[in-house]
């Protein structure tokens, strides 16, 4: 499965952001050790549904140190049997624009 997912505390920094708390979510991914990317509104992360799931949880806890609240937006694919996905998915789209 390919899990993206957006995390954001409601303890805001100074300027309003949330890029430390961001970056304390997507250190617990990176360091999962399971294929993932991070763009400006997302990170994804693919594998099987248990592994998946517990990092995202664990990225919503370390996201969320020092706030009372956090909000959690996630979109899943699910589909049995496929992997390397998270490139793969994209390599056919630049396929077809190569063409």
């Amino acid at each position: 499965m390919i899990v993206a997912f957006s995390v954001s505390p409601s303890a805001a920094e100074e300027d309003g952001g949330v890029s430390e708390a961001v970056a304390r979510a997507v250190k617990v991914v990176r360091e999962s050790g399971l294929p993932n990317s991070t763009n400006a509104m997302f990170t994804n992360i693919e594998g099987q549904w248990d592994e998946v799931m517990d990092v995202v949880k664990r990225a919503v806890e370390a996201a969320g140190e020092g706030s009372s609240r956090v909000g959690l937006v996630l979109k899943a694919d699910i589909r049995p049997g496929y992997e390397g996905q998270l490139t793969a998915k994209v390599e056919r789209v630049e396929k077809h624009l190569s063409e």
